[in-house]
């Protein structure tokens, strides 16, 4: 059973939504040691059930407020709660903060000396600690499982729950072992907690925790994170990239993400150099060095951490205002996770992405590497093909984004499509050629062998499968190989394709798609960036460099009144003006109808639905 918020109103200030006998106590203690006066959505809802003795996976984005849905039923329904957590420097953080609220919470983990740890146990087994976070092998140890049978057990929540799931971005053996908590502990509510997971991940995860427990609730409160602004761009001279983009938001506070220990030490020492304050953060440290640039990163403004995947979770710092990747992260779970470090305030951040082809290359080697079943290599392929689609997406990323993980949204007006729009091709021909191969070979086929029929490619597995003699056979032998595959990664981001992430990664049409096919609506796709040979550095000022301040000052107007139309229209921007018309209007500053006409991009159809609107806006301005 999945809940989804409710679209009522919130509660007034001074209400708690809990039905039952709990409310009342629930409330209490939001206030007294959270200082709230009511839950969220979503947190109301996994309060409440976990409250009525239900189990719950809670699937809530970076900054909604996970935590919560445990501390405050651990506080209500008294004797213990156990917290499982994969990072001892999450349990350490999580376990300060509740002290700090007065909340009686303690960790028992391998960085802590043993007559510590004893001494923590003891005050537990006194009924003195509440909340006992604890790693999963620590608490899937038989001396740990006998010990806690004989105390009063009464909530058990999951942190970072995708961990025990193998189609997971993140899955961690030692996880597989809480499968087991359901029999070991039969009466005690259980609490899973995420903020990544896509539809296959999330049952998965149901099944792994809850297994045949037809009452357990699925919360997905959504994962837009709207005041995240999104960006990617190729990279040309990528250590210049980043420090122009760190540069031009000198004394925030950012995080940077390379791919390797060597590159993080690289880029801080090049952003010192720079002036500015700048650590490097990876596995290969010390961990007092980690611990310090961690309490640093936590308490000076304006510091920069550059940083391996090491570095992130569990980081509750709320003020951070940029994440920079300089390289392409392993899969969409794991970038929406780090990204999502961000603007925990709910003030504008901004997230940019640099991507090439080595990255790919290398993440594909790094799969290729991991010590791993096959069917975990190919889903995880799969990822980072739709991640690589997110990168050459022709219109809104958020959308894209959001799409992986089961969501719909309009166009965002907060990523770098939606503000800047890319020329597109017309592609819809092009398209049905595509869908039609996938339909008519049982929708099983990736993408290389759908490419490869188009174009016409003798293949022993095309062969002996029969797929010579179908009718897509060849139609599709003008184009290249490479730009085949350009234009199947973009149909998977306008959802015209889905890729089977559980399965063995075939491209299957979606309605959408079938009805493309039929004639229905229409395809158009950017083409690959081409590179002049020996070069793919060079970068060339756009028109809008050009333009004198009162131009470029209307210019910003006239893409306000363009996104505005494309979002109520529900269509990406470059639909009702690309940039190369704007830049016309904000130039020559038309003044009737009839000048409006002779911009560029603008015809009969143009002039008759849009001229009088942007007549207006380059007179008011």
């Amino acid at each position: 059973m999945t809940a989804q918020p409710s679209p009522s109103p919130d509660p007034a200030p001074d209400t708690i939504p809990l039905p039952g006998p709990h409310a009342a106590a629930a409330k209490a203690a939001l206030a007294d040691y959270f200082g709230f006066s009511r839950l969220r959505p979503g947190q109301d809802e996994a309060v409440a059930a976990v409250l009525s003795g239900r189990n719950v996976l809670a699937v809530m984005p970076t900054g909604a407020g996970k935590s919560l849905c445990f501390q405050l039923p651990a506080l209500v329904l008294g004797g213990l709660t156990i917290v499982v957590s994969p990072l001892v420097a999450l349990m350490r953080d999580q376990v300060a903060a509740l002290k700090l609220n007065g909340i009686a919470a303690a960790t028992i983990n391998s960085d802590i000396g043993r007559s510590d740890n004893i001494a923590t146990w003891r005050a537990v087994q006194a009924g003195e600690i509440g909340l006992l976070y604890l790693s999963p092998e620590r608490l899937m140890s038989e001396r740990m499982l006998a010990a806690l049978a004989g105390l009063d057990v009464r909530l058990i929540a999951i942190d970072e729950a995708h961990c025990i799931s193998q189609w997971g971005p993140a899955f961690r053996p030692e996880y597989s072992a809480l499968a087991s908590l359901r029999q070991i502990f039969p009466a005690v509510p259980l609490i899973g907690l995420t903020a990544t997971a896509d539809p296959a991940t999330r049952a998965d995860i149901m099944d792994k925790i809850f297994g045949n427990d037809d009452d357990a609730l699925s919360i997905v409160t959504g994962f837009d994170r709207p005041n995240l602004s999104l960006g990617v761009t190729l990279k040309n001279s990528w250590k210049k990239q980043v420090a122009d983009f760190v540069d031009g938001r000198r004394d925030a506070s950012g995080i940077v993400y390379c791919l390797s220990r060597r590159k993080s030490e690289e880029v801080a020492a090049m952003l010192r150099a720079d002036g500015h304050t700048a650590l490097a953060f990876h596995a290969g440290m010390e961990s007092a060095d980690k611990a310090e640039a961690q309490k640093r990163f936590m308490r000076e403004p304006g510091l920069v951490i550059v940083a391996t995947i090491a570095f992130g979770m569990g980081i509750d710092k709320p003020d951070i205002r940029y994440v920079l990747h300089t390289d392409l992260p392993a899969s969409p779970e794991a970038y929406y996770q780090e990204i999502g470090r961000a603007g925990r305030d709910g003030e504008p951040a901004e997230t940019m992405m640099l991507y090439g082809l080595d990255d790919i290359r290398m993440r594909r080697v790094f799969i290729e590497q991991e010590d791993s079943l096959a069917d975990r290599k190919r889903r995880e392929h799969k990822r980072l093909d739709t991640l690589i689609a997110y990168c050459e997406a022709p219109d809104c990323r958020r959308r894209m984004l959001l799409r992986y993980f089961g969501e719909e949204t309009q166009p965002c007006g907060n990523c770098d499509l939606c503000l800047n729009p890319v020329e597109t091709l017309e592609g819809t021909e092009e398209a049905q050629k595509v869908i039609s191969a996938v339909h008519r070979t049982g929708h099983r086929f990736g993408a290389a062998h759908i490419i490869n029929i188009l174009r016409g490619t003798e293949t022993d597995k095309i062969t002996a499968a029969g797929h010579d003699r179908l009718p897509t056979f060849g139609v599709g032998e003008s184009l290249a190989q490479n730009q085949w595959h350009g234009i199947v990664r973009q149909m998977v981001a306008r959802n015209l394709l889905a890729i089977d992430v559980a399965g063995y990664g075939g491209l299957q049409a979606t309605d959408a798609g079938m009805a493309l096919m039929t004639g229905e609506g229409e395809f158009r796709y950017r083409p690959d960036p081409k590179r002049e040979p020996g070069s793919g550095r060079r970068r060339t000022a756009t028109p809008a460099a050009d333009l004198d301040p009162a131009a470029a000052g209307l210019l910003e107007s006239l893409k306000a009144e363009r996104l505005r139309l494309a979002r109520e229209r529900d269509v990406p921007a470059y639909v009702i003006f690309s940039d190369r018309s704007l830049i016309d209007m904000a130039n020559k500053r038309p003044a009737s109808v009839d000048d409006f006409a002779t911009i560029f991009g603008v015809g009969a159809a143009k002039t008759k639905d849009f001229a009088e609107t942007f007549l207006l806006v380059i007179a008011n301005h």
